[in-house]
């Protein structure tokens, strides 16, 4: 059932990014004056699950979900239509003479022979047909090139603004909760990983990198996403120390999954309340700090959990610091582990928005995880970072879901792709919007258009180079599977 939900999931974010972008596409093509003949969501190769023609244009859902597509009208098309029909022909006539020359049928020979001249002649005259062909009123090329870049550009546009409708909705209605890095004056408790770093239970962060450190989940997201050593300044016991991590290391961590539990909240086992009552016969006080249980050593209050559990239904021997002494006290475990005491932890901020703050808030979180996203796609290109592994396709993307359906967590994540559809489609590789905007700006800054030959070569390299993108990134998806 938890797969259904995430797939459910994963499947309702991706309609809603395709159809935002594709309209952005689909509206300013209409208003710049341009002919659209087909909306689609998914691809329909062969054929459709639903097919519907309204005012001229062809709406309609296909049945591969990996995108959508806006076509405009372009009066090569019958042009084109005829130089695949005719390269087809001439690639029967081909595999007809090499059989016929296997044969030694001289006469069948010459006859192909001058066939396939005659098919090769044939598609020679398409092509420049096509190349010299004038654009009609609706058509895209026939319009100016701001006009053109206007449409191109409008996908991106669309899927950023969606983006900072949903954070600015999700911070009006939920506001904004996080722990603050400076509320964390018992500091932190770090994992093993962190610790063959240089951390210590207890240190707390100054600075990353020159940098404070304003919400918690900074600190892990800049330990792990480098691209060079990193100088962290910590208070040790209220002491300065500096650490310099170097980044082959906090690569390797990242490889070995020591991200998981990276940090956490230092909790002293100081007791803020006693519910139990037993607890309170036994002696246990609001004020004790718990620093042993059955003659092991707690430092810290998620230390202490695991040595109660071990205790649960029996009565265990606990010391506890009161006034500058230690004490040993006799305490009943319940049957669940727990002697019913309560410990005070940091309080996460909160942060509430009315209807205008919500705009210009989620105008910079998107900013942020445009910015954010951005520096993950260089960082990628960086063989020393080996965040190209890290590089997943639809089942990483929709495993990114929880397995429960949870509105908060179902925007956010949305919200994030719309962001990484932007950024993505607005890198600079023919096929994806960037490139066709490349050409574009290239055609406005020089005033000469690039030759159709040139843009055919372009558009075959941007192809290949973004199935090969899929087939790797969905390949490691299948082979971390298996793994």
């Amino acid at each position: 059932m938890g797969i259904l939900i995430q797939a459910l999931q994963f499947f309702a974010s991706l309609s809603m990014l395709v159809l935002i972008h594709e309209f952005g596409h689909f509206i300013t093509a209409r208003m710049v004056g341009a002919r659209v003949d087909k909306f689609y969501l998914f691809f329909n190769p062969w054929f459709s699950l639903f097919k519907r023609k309204i005012g001229g244009v062809e709406y309609g859902v296909g049945w591969i979900p990996l995108g959508g597509y806006v076509s405009l009208y372009d009066s090569r098309e019958t042009l084109m239509d005829e130089e695949s029909a005719t390269s087809k022909r001439r690639d029967e006539a081909k595999e007809q003479l090499k059989r016929a020359r296997r044969h030694g049928n001289s006469e069948k020979v010459a006859r192909l022979e001058a066939e396939v001249e005659s098919l090769d002649a044939e598609i020679q005259n398409l092509q420049e047909r096509q190349r010299t062909l004038e654009p009609v009123k609706d058509e895209l090329r026939a319009k100016k090139p701001w006009q053109r870049l206007i449409v191109m550009i409008a996908g991106v546009v669309m899927n950023v603004l969606f983006a900072i409708g949903i954070y600015s909705a999700m911070l009006y209605t939920w506001g904004e909760h996080y722990y603050h890095n400076d509320d964390m004056v018992s500091g932190y408790i770090f994992n093993q990983e962190a610790e063959a770093l240089g951390f210590m239970d207890g240190d707390r962060i100054v600075t990353i990198d020159g940098e404070k450190i304003g919400n918690v989940m900074e600190i892990t997201e800049r330990l792990l996403l480098v691209d060079h050593d990193i100088d962290v300044e910590l208070l040790r016991n209220d002491e300065p120390v500096s650490l310099s991590l170097a980044m082959n290391d906090l690569v390797a961590m990242r490889e070995r999954g020591g991200y998981v539990d990276l940090i956490g909240e230092y909790v002293p086992f100081v007791i803020s309340s006693v519910e139990y009552e037993t607890t309170k016969a036994a002696g246990l006080m609001e004020g004790d700090r718990i620093v042993a249980i059955n003659g092991e050593a707690v430092e810290e209050f998620l230390g202490a959990v695991p040595l109660l559990e071990s205790a649960k239904a029996t009565t265990a021997t606990i010391a506890v610091e009161r006034d500058g002494a230690i004490e040993k006290l006799a305490v009943a475990v319940d049957e669940n582990g727990k002697i019913g005491v309560r410990v005070s932890s940091v309080a996460p901020r909160s942060v509430e928005y009315g209807f205008w703050e919500s705009i210009p808030a989620g105008l910079k979180l998107t900013g942020k995880k445009i910015s954010s996203y951005w520096d993950q796609l260089v960082m990628m290109f960086n063989p020393e970072t080996k965040l190209y592994k890290e590089v997943g396709g639809f089942i990483s993307i929709g495993s990114i879901f929880p397995d429960v359906w949870n509105w908060q967590n179902f925007w956010n994540i949305t919200a994030l792709l719309s962001v990484m559809l932007a950024v993505m489609n607005l890198l600079p590789i023919p096929v994806l919007d960037g490139g066709h905007v490349l050409f574009t700006l290239w055609e406005m800054i020089t005033r000469r258009k690039p030759s159709e030959k040139f843009m055919t070569i372009a558009q075959n390299i941007g192809l290949y180079l973004l199935l090969a993108l899929m087939i790797y990134a969905n390949g490691s998806d299948i082979l971390k599977l298996f793994s």
